[in-house]
């Protein structure tokens, strides 16, 4: 009967100390902190209204980026997958439609025409991105 008694005793000690260690971490272990990149995205409507927001994020790709911008705020998107990748085609409620008129919505990186689309394009710390409503003129 002793030796159960030990045995019990000994049980919960140790459960008694791994719960402490567990309360330790959650009170001083790692805080969860925001995104390591800062970035801008701006907004340029059909109107030449511009929108900017500022998101700091750890995003790989400007779509995942666009994706957190979504669920934080007022900026919003509608895209289709076609064989270049994302195609943008409403931001912010402003739909383009190149088929009805030529507007499409372009994306500017660092203020110079991109060359991927959202899902593609690789984001950096202190990147400023643009989508503007552009109309193609032949």
């Amino acid at each position: 009967m002793k030796k159960n008694t030990k045995i019990i005793i000994s049980v919960v000690a140790v459960l008694a100390v791994i719960c402490l260690l567990f309360v330790a971490y959650k009170v001083l272990g790692p805080k969860t902190a925001e995104g390591s990149k800062a970035i801008t995205i701006e907004v340029t409507d059909n109107n030449a209204q511009t929108k900017t927001y500022e998101l700091k994020t750890d995003a790989e790709f400007l779509s995942q980026a666009m994706d957190e911008l979504a669920k934080a705020g007022d900026f919003s998107y509608e895209g289709t997958n076609g064989d270049y990748g994302l195609y943008i085609t409403a931001v912010n409620g402003v739909t383009a439609d190149y088929d009805a008129d030529g507007a499409y919505w372009s994306i500017y990186v660092n203020d110079e025409y991109g060359m991927y689309g959202a899902d593609s394009q690789p984001v950096a710390d202190g990147d400023k991105f643009g989508f503007v409503y552009e109309v193609y003129a032949q």
